[in-house]
């Protein structure tokens, strides 16, 4: 319950965090064009059926899971971000789910395929915005594992991450109307799925 209560705060404390720079962004520049939640892309997906998005989002959650498999296996002794979890079983599923779904995924999904590709987006094109988020993603991923895995392993993780990254902001703007929820699902199931490895201690974790 402690670990719960822990995470709840603190998803609280990171979603205020993560919102506050577009929040404020969206006032200062576009609060008479459209509502917040509508800017930043929480917003119901339009376009799902006709181009076969939930197909995108399953694909990309399965490459998500490959990748956190991989990462499990090869990072044993290296402490994660699910490392609260290890060994806690099904006793950590609470605080795994609000870790998973708003702690991490959401006001992640809110500053890189909310406001960064949307932004960079209207100014530069979206092939640029969207390589240069999953860039920032994939290397914020990675440079955290330089120390302790080693360059070539943290690089690995840099360049999958940064590609994953890239599909959810395509399937987002191309696919789903520009909502953010296609990528706050895939990055919420792959986080729910490694939490629940660390909590049960599969693949090495």
């Amino acid at each position: 319950m402690e670990l719960f209560i822990q995470y709840i705060i603190s998803s609280v404390v990171q979603i205020i965090l993560f919102t506050l720079l577009p929040f404020i962004w969206w006032l200062i520049t576009a609060r008479k064009k459209s509502s917040f939640f509508e800017w930043i892309g929480l917003k119901k997906m339009t376009g799902t059926k006709e181009n076969k998005t939930f197909l995108y989002i399953i694909g990309t959650a399965v490459a998500f899971i490959v990748l956190a498999v991989f990462m499990l296996m090869m990072s044993a002794g290296v402490e994660m971000a699910t490392s609260d979890f290890a060994g806690l079983g099904a006793a950590a599923i609470p605080a795994i789910l609000i870790y998973a779904v708003f702690n991490t995924s959401l006001p992640e999904e809110i500053i890189f395929r909310g406001f960064l590709l949307k932004r960079i987006s209207s100014r530069f094109g979206f092939a640029a915005g969207n390589l240069i988020q999953s860039l920032i993603f994939g290397l914020m991923h990675g440079v955290m594992f330089f120390s302790s895995m080693g360059f070539v392993k943290a690089a690995i993780v840099t360049v999958f991450t940064g590609a994953i990254a890239w599909s959810m902001g395509y399937i987002n703007e191309k696919k789903a109307g520009g909502s953010i929820i296609p990528g706050w699902m895939i990055h919420a199931f792959a986080n729910i799925f490694s939490g629940l490895c660390t909590a049960f201690l599969i693949f090495g974790a």
